[in-house]
C-alpha cells in the first residue's frame, strides 16, 4: 500500500541546503545569507530544520545560534533542494524517501554533488532511501494527499527529463506514487522560471478539496492569457479555488524574475509564504489564512531568493512522519 503525503501533513523536519561561496549566490552571499536566516528562523519556531552545506562555516554564518536546527556536511552545486531531495511517501506503514535521478532541469546546470545529497544524508540521519530509475523534481508535481496529483506537461513531458509519452509517464507515476489520478496543465508560466514551468510556481493544493493557483490581473503583462486559461482548466478539474494574484514585475539586472506566491511551504501549524514588498502580499496572505484558519500565515521576503530564479518552496524538502 503506498500514499503520498500532502504537504500539511505531521513533518518531522524541513530540509534546507544553504548559500556558499562555491553556488551562483556568491556575488551577494551576504543578502542570500540574511534571507535564509529570515526564513529558516521563521520555520524552526514550528519544528525542525535540517540544514546541509559543504562547511560547517556556512552554517555558522546563517544560523548556529538559532534553536531546533542542525547542520550535516554535504557539498551542493546549489541550493534548490526541493528539486533533488527526497520525496518521502507512505509504503507499508513506513516512509519511504524516493531518491530521483537530477539533471539540472534538463541538464541547464551542474548537478552531479546535488544529485548524490539524498544518499548522504539519509545515511548520517537514517531513513528508509529507495533510489528511483527516473528524472523527476519535487517542484514539478504537487499532492493532495488522497490520490490526486497535479503537473504541467510542459514540465514532466519535456524531451530534456525522460522522453516518454504522457501515457507511459501517468502510468509509472500513478504505480509510484499509489495515484487515482493525475492532471496535466497544459496551460500556466512565470516568466524567470527556468524549471519549464514547475507546478509549485503556479498551482498547489492546500487541503485535499481545495487548490490556490497564480493569477494575473493586468491584461497588459505576459502572463495574462495563459493563467487565465491555465485558470479555466483547474476550474474544470472540480476542487475548490483560492486565487493569487501575481505581483507587479520585479527585475534584477534588466531580467524580470518568478515573483510568483504559489511557492510558499507547509510546516507544522503554519504555512510561509513568500512576500515581495507589494500590494498583493497582503492580499494573498489574507486569502491564504481565510482559507487555513488554524495556522498561522507568516510572510518570508523573497526578492533576494527570486534573483537565482527560485523562491522559498524550492529551497526546501519537507521529511514527513507517520
Amino acid at each position: 500500500m503506498i500514499k503520498t503525503f500532502g504537504e500539511w501533513h505531521k513533518q518531522s523536519a524541513l530540509f534546507v541546503a544553504l548559500p556558499h561561496e562555491n553556488t551562483d549566490w556568491k556575488a551577494y552571499l551576504d543578502e542570500i545569507s540574511l534571507s535564509y536566516r529570515k526564513f529558516i528562523k521563521a520555520v524552526s519556531k514550528f519544528q525542525k530544520v535540517i540544514t546541509i552545506a559543504p562547511n560547517f562555516t556556512d552554517f555558522k554564518r546563517i544560523c548556529s545560534d538559532l534553536q531546533n536546527v542542525e547542520f550535516v556536511k554535504i557539498d551542493t552545486n546549489d541550493t534548490w533542494i526541493r528539486d533533488f531531495g527526497a520525496i518521502d511517501i507512505k509504503e507499508n506503514g513506513e516512509i519511504v524517501g524516493l531518491n530521483f535521478i537530477f539533471n539540472a532541469w534538463g541538464d541547464k546546470f551542474q548537478s552531479s554533488k546535488d544529485n548524490a545529497v539524498n544518499k548522504t544524508l539519509f545515511k548520517k540521519i537514517g531513513g528508509n532511501l529507495k533510489d528511483m530509475n527516473l528524472i523527476l523534481e519535487g517542484g514539478s508535481i504537487d499532492f493532495n494527499g488522497n490520490g490526486y496529483m497535479l503537473t504541467t506537461k510542459t514540465c514532466l513531458l519535456n524531451k530534456n527529463r525522460n522522453n516518454l509519452t504522457q501515457d507511459e509517464l501517468d502510468q509509472r507515476l500513478r504505480e509510484i506514487f499509489g495515484l487515482k489520478k493525475i492532471f496535466w496543465l497544459n496551460h500556466g508560466f512565470i516568466q524567470g522560471d527556468d524549471t519549464d514551468s514547475h507546478i509549485d510556481t503556479l498551482a498547489r493544493f492546500i487541503d485535499e478539496n481545495l487548490i490556490a493557483f497564480s493569477v494575473c490581473e493586468d491584461k497588459n503583462d505576459p502572463h495574462y492569457d495563459e493563467l487565465n486559461k491555465m485558470k479555466d482548466e483547474i476550474l474544470s478539474f472540480g476542487f475548490d479555488s483560492v486565487e493569487l494574484p501575481i505581483p507587479k514585475p520585479i527585475f534584477y539586472e534588466n531580467m524580470r524574475l518568478p515573483a510568483t506566491y504559489a511557492n510558499f511551504v507547509f510546516i507544522n501549524d503554519a504555512l510561509i509564504v513568500p512576500t515581495y514588498n507589494d500590494k498583493n502580499d497582503e492580499i494573498v496572505l489574507n486569502r491564504l489564512q481565510k482559507a487555513l484558519p488554524n495556522r498561522e500565515i507568516i510572510g518570508v521576503d523573497a526578492r533576494v531568493f527570486i534573483r537565482q530564479h527560485g523562491s522559498l518552496h524550492c529551497s526546501c524538502q519537507n521529511h514527513f512522519e507517520i
